[in-house]
């Protein structure tokens, strides 16, 4: 559902470009040579993947990354309507799903790597017997997305340290008893992030577009009705909305229908009924919604180099409504923050 499901053999073969090592840390950008869109550059190596026990149910596409559930052109665009047993597993893989990016966000301070944060998510799967979805979907290489700054989604994780100003995207996705359950959410880097009115605007509009589509979701809703709330609130906030990408149904299977586009005027077809599970996962940026992918054929960043937000739930339609599978807690790192005073930005000088 995703674009890069129709880029398989893009993941299969790696960029030939690359810069020396840093003769001191040993770290290098792996594509001197491309136009970046914004100030955000790769810090390579990556570390070695991850391995996953072998006692942990795994995805068909665990060892050679390549997805096979849901794959025939026959009834390719059915809609599965979830029993009472699957609703419970979609429960409570959602329930831990929750769990993991809570403890992810609560590590997130100035100084850690993308790539300790991917060491955190990656051990917290394991520790609830579950498989990290991404790792490995299509090859990505890691446990989880971060998206920093400019990236608004697939960020793989890195060496680079996350500074005082930063917001990030954290994307968790876990597979347990046979289904998955997927959600992220954006959070702010430090205090200097949080007083930069274009960060806040652009984080707390993404959160508010999904929380106004979340409330259209009820049997006989369209899909395609989503995208007309989520735009005209991103636009009443100065806001675009990404299209390349969407939300979509999720189950047994990472990425099957329905699709979910966020903006407005789509053409996505059918509607909510009960028993039904997908995401909405509508990313905002501050300035076009155009996208550029870099040469790892996973990262995805505005074109003009400026901020963009993201905020996911795995939903399930019931009779009457809706129940957010992969609800917020109490005790969820993270939440609205106000928009700090004007003048009072930190970084209101035109950083990224």
């Amino acid at each position: 559902m995703h674009k890069q499901e129709n880029s398989i053999l893009n993941h299969l073969f790696p960029p030939k470009a690359v810069s020396k090592p840093d003769p001191e840390t040993g770290y290098f950008n792996p594509w001197p040579n491309f136009k970046y869109t914004g100030t955000l550059r790769p810090v390579y190596p990556l570390s070695p993947r991850r391995p996953v026990p072998d006692h942990i149910p795994r995805p068909d596409y665990a060892e050679d990354g390549i997805p096979k559930a849901g794959r025939s052109l026959v009834r390719s665009n059915k809609i599965e309507i979830l029993d009472a047993k699957s609703i419970e597993g979609m429960r409570k893989v959602c329930r831990l799903a929750r769990e993991v990016l809570d403890i992810a966000a609560a590590a997130l301070r100035p100084g850690i790597t993308t790539d300790e944060i991917d060491e955190i998510v990656h051990n917290a799967c394991i520790e609830r017997n579950a498989y990290p979805s991404p790792l490995n979907y299509n090859g990505f290489p890691k446990s989880v997305c971060t998206s920093v700054n400019e990236v608004i989604c697939h960020g793989i994780p890195d060496k680079r340290v996350l500074l005082d100003g930063d917001i990030v995207n954290l994307d968790v996705t876990l597979y347990h008893e046979g289904f998955h359950g997927d959600l992220n959410e954006t959070y702010y880097v430090g205090d200097r992030a949080k007083a930069d009115p274009d960060s806040v605007r652009v984080v707390e509009t993404a959160r508010e577009c999904l929380e106004k589509a979340i409330q259209l979701v009820k049997p006989g809703t369209l899909f395609r009705e989503f995208g007309n709330v989520i735009e005209e609130h991103a636009k009443s906030r100065g806001c675009s909305v990404i299209r390349t990408y969407v939300g979509h149904g999720i189950n047994r299977i990472f990425h099957c229908p329905p699709n979910i586009p966020h903006y407005a005027k789509n053409k996505a077809v059918g509607e909510c009924k009960p028993g039904m599970t997908f995401t909405i996962e509508p990313m905002i940026a501050l300035g076009k919604y155009r996208d550029v992918t870099w040469p790892d054929n996973w990262t995805a960043v505005t074109i003009d180099g400026k901020r963009t937000a993201q905020f996911e739930h795995t939903l399930l339609v019931t009779e009457t409504g809706v129940e957010v599978l992969t609800a917020r807690t109490p005790n969820s790192p993270g939440g609205p923050v106000p928009m700090p005073p004007a003048g009072d930005s930190a970084a209101s000088d035109g950083k990224n």
